[in-house]
Order: C-alpha cells, then sequence, then structure tokens
C-alpha cells in the first residue's frame, strides 16, 4: 500500500496525522504568547486549535463537493472532530481548575462579595460564553461518542444522520464561544484590558472562508441540480 493510500484509508494512520498537526499547531501557539501566563498560554492554545480542527472537518464537505478529487479526504472529518473535542475538554479543564479554581459560581459569571457575604453577578458576558462553551462540549462529545460504525449500526442509519448534521450546531456554537473571548471579554470598564490577541483576525478569516466554502458549494449543487432539471426529457 502506498504511503499516500496508507494516510487516507487507515484509521490509525488518520489518527496519528491529526495527533501530529494537533500538537504542532498546539506548540506554535504556545510559542506565540510567550508573555502571557502559563495557564492562559495553555487555555488559549487548545481551545484555538479544537476550533481550528473542527473548521478543517466543516471545509472538508464542501471543498470535496467543489473539488471532487478531495473527496477522498472525507473520512478525515471523523479524526478531526474526535481530537478537536478532546481538545475541548482539555481547554475546559484549563478554565476550570486554573482561571476559576473549581468554583462553579465564577464559571458562570458571579464573584463573593465580602460585604454582602454571598455571590453577585458581575461577568454576564463571561457566564453567557461559558454555558455556550459547555453546551459546544456536550454536543461534540455526543458527536465523537457516535462517530463511529457500531454507533451507526445502532442507531441506524437515518437517526447517524441526524445525528452527525449537528456539526454545524458545534460549529458556531464555537465560533460565538471563541469570538467572545476574542474580542468582547476584556471590554468591561473594570477589567485590564491586555495586549490585542493576534489571533483576532485569522480567526474571522477563517470563518469567513468556511461561510464561502458553505456557499459556494451550496451553489455549486443548486445550479448542477437546475441543469440537471432543465434538460430531463419532458422539462419546457
Amino acid at each position: 500500500m502506498q504511503i499516500r493510500n496508507l494516510f487516507v484509508n487507515v484509521w490509525w494512520a488518520r489518527h496519528l496525522m491529526v495527533i501530529v498537526l494537533a500538537s504542532t499547531v498546539t506548540a506554535l501557539f504556545l510559542v506565540s504568547r510567550a508573555e502571557w501566563s502559563a495557564m492562559h498560554r495553555w487555555n488559549r492554545a487548545v481551545g484555538d486549535v479544537s476550533l481550528v480542527l473542527v473548521a478543517l472537518a466543516m471545509a472538508l464537505g464542501p471543498v470535496s463537493r467543489l473539488w471532487r478529487r478531495t473527496a477522498r479526504l472525507l473520512p478525515y472529518r471523523r479524526e478531526l472532530g474526535i481530537y478537536a473535542v478532546v481538545l475541548a475538554l482539555v481547554h475546559a479543564t484549563i478554565i476550570l481548575i486554573g482561571w476559576v479554581e473549581l468554583d462553579l459560581m465564577r464559571l458562570i459569571g458571579f464573584e463573593f462579595h465580602p460585604g454582602l457575604q454571598r455571590y453577585v453577578m458581575v461577568q454576564q458576558g463571561f457566564a453567557l460564553a461559558n454555558l455556550i462553551g459547555i453546551l459546544a462540549l456536550v454536543y461534540g462529545a455526543i458527536l465523537a461518542l457516535t462517530s463511529n460504525d457500531r454507533s451507526l449500526d445502532w442507531l441506524g442509519a437515518t437517526v447517524w444522520k441526524f445525528v452527525q448534521r449537528g456539526t454545524y450546531v458545534l460549529w458556531w456554537l464555537s465560533v460565538i464561544h471563541t469570538g467572545y473571548f476574542l474580542f468582547l471579554h476584556f471590554q468591561d470598564y473594570h477589567r485590564q484590558v491586555p495586549e490585542p490577541n493576534w489571533a483576532q483576525w485569522p480567526f474571522v478569516g477563517l470563518v469567513g472562508v468556511v461561510l464561502i466554502l458553505q456557499t459556494a458549494a451550496s451553489s455549486a449543487t443548486w445550479s448542477k441540480a437546475r441543469h440537471r432539471d432543465a434538460t430531463m426529457p419532458g422539462t419546457s
């Protein structure tokens, strides 16, 4: 078997490729933010790489419809999705332990007020973004756990395809969650504003590329369907 076919057709080779890709990009992200604290460097690095993997999985479908030769890469969507969820879980664990210090009230935007001797809401955006992130993680875990042939046999093709189409939901939940922390979280008047995160505009570009590919693929599919209907016998 040729090496090229090995890394497309053999499941363990695809896992290896995605692990190497994710590890390399994570290391680059860590180096690019050397001035940050260790917690925030790791938190953002694994979170950003998770989003990149989801974006690649989202792009493979439309790319394969626009350029048929790339359809052989479609099996990679499974491994990309699995490791995106693994990294998202690591990202959430770092936030839970390193940022909010296992205080679940802080995770949803509350802080303890010594004078009032109770928790008060101080970060509504932080709360909403984290709830969206938790929802994305749970949804992603369902997709990852059912992304196998055994689940396909157990659920049946119709139900399995319906569940797996939820990738679009996962993608947009991830985009909203990431966008908040890149652009909005540090805009509150009481919070020190750090140096701009270099990932802001690459993030916009990544989302834009996925949207363009999806729009182009949908347009191409629609045009082919119109052409096919127009050339069928008995149509006017």
